[in-house]
C-alpha cells in the first residue's frame, strides 16, 4: 500500500492562487505544508516547482491533460 495521497479539491485567494488543498481522505493542508508533503513524495501526481521569483509552489505531473490541473479541480 502506498502511503501517498491525492489532492482533490482546492481553496483560492481572491487573486485565484491555491491557498489550501484537500486530500482525497479530507484532509486539507495549507500550500506551503502541501509543497513539503510533495517534496517528501506524499502526494501522487505532483511535482514542486520554482517560480522565476524563486517562490515555490506545486504543481500537477504533465500527462496529457488539463482536467487534473489543480486550477482546474473543483475548490472548496
Amino acid at each position: 500500500m502506498s502511503d501517498q495521497t491525492k489532492i482533490v479539491k482546492v481553496k483560492k485567494d481572491h487573486s485565484g492562487d491555491i491557498t489550501d488543498v484537500m486530500m482525497e481522505n479530507g484532509n486539507v493542508y495549507s500550500i506551503n505544508e502541501a509543497i513539503m508533503m510533495a517534496k517528501d513524495n506524499l502526494i501522487e501526481g505532483v511535482n514542486v516547482g520554482v517560480s522565476k521569483s524563486g517562490r515555490e509552489y506545486i504543481r500537477s505531473n504533465p500527462n496529457g491533460t488539463e482536467k487534473d490541473n489543480l486550477d482546474n479541480l473543483p475548490q472548496f
